[in-house]
């Protein structure tokens, strides 16, 4: 079932982001994951089937993986543990929601950056540098780094996230809290990449994003999904290059090639574009997992 957006009898209309549908529930939230699919900060007419699944399967999964050590906000991933309405429509929630608790959001995007790609690289490029971290001379595009780095964006509401250097995250933020997400993050792409590397996937780079909840820094949203992150097949990387991945690299390559100018609308996606698409989403669910969705 193709679920491009919910609505519920009773209940009110969700905050609709790019891909989620979320729902106040008091002191919890629904997240339900659609087949919507982004790419240059632009919602495409077109859904990907199955998507919203892989990326609920996929958080699911690192959030249980890594929450020994690093505090998550699910609660639960069965549309049984819902209040209703929402517990009478398992066709369109199971696999793709989310019950969570709720908290107060640090609006950043902490992205950490294990491979020179990307934005990283045509930042790189440009200065030798990216977002003002020094990095050596000689690197080629899709070379793995020297160590991880943390690269913060701006939260958009709409429109353009935008670079932040660890200066301006500090005089947002304060000094400590910017340590703490800067510590987070890459403690957590670590103990993850170093897991997907066993299954044969390179997580090139990643983005968290972080809420308070019981005076905690909590990891929220998603995590090491293949809308979140960049993955690459191990057994093709070869750097000095574009890599081939699992994620939604693919999508954006193709509109690229068309020569899109990036503003809405975004034109329509051939159908071979979109079952390749799928068939990137599910390889990297099944990889990582070891399950079929």
């Amino acid at each position: 079932m193709i679920v491009t957006q919910t609505q519920f009898p009773g209940v009110s209309e969700p905050i609709r982001g790019k891909v989620r549908d979320v729902y106040d529930l008091g002191d919890k939230m629904l997240i339900v994951a659609t087949d919507r699919l982004s790419a240059f900060d632009v919602v495409l007419g077109d859904p990907i089937p199955d998507k919203g699944r892989v990326l609920t399967g996929l958080s699911a999964y690192w959030f249980e993986q890594t929450r020994k050590e690093f505090p998550n906000h699910l609660i639960s991933t069965s549309v049984m543990d819902l209040p209703e309405p929402f517990c009478n429509s398992p066709e369109v929630l199971e696999g793709r929601s989310m019950l969570v608790r709720k908290g107060k959001v640090v609006p950043v995007e902490c992205v950490v950056r294990g491979y020179l790609a990307g934005s990283g690289w045509a930042d790189y490029c440009r200065t030798g540098k990216v977002q003002g971290i020094d990095l050596p001379s000689g690197l080629r595009e899709s070379d793995r780094l020297p160590e991880p780095i943390f690269t913060p964006t701006t939260k958009a509401e709409t429109g353009h996230d935008m670079p932040m250097t660890r200066q301006e995250l500090i005089e947002g933020f304060g000094s400590e809290l910017a340590q703490e997400l800067e510590e987070f993050s890459l403690k957590l792409y670590i103990a993850a990449a170093k897991h997907a590397e066993e299954s044969g996937i390179i997580i090139a780079d990643t983005k968290f994003e972080f809420a308070w909840i019981d005076g905690q820094l909590t990891v929220v949203d998603e995590i090491f999904t293949p809308d979140s992150s960049r993955f690459w097949p191990m057994d093709a990387y070869t750097p000095g290059k574009g890599q081939p991945s699992y994620d939604k690299q693919y999508i954006r390559d193709y509109l690229e090639s068309i020569g899109w100018d990036k503003q809405p609308p975004a034109p329509a996606l051939p159908a071979d574009v979109i079952a390749a698409t799928r068939e990137k989403y599910l390889e990297a669910y099944q990889k990582i997992t070891g399950r079929t969705l």
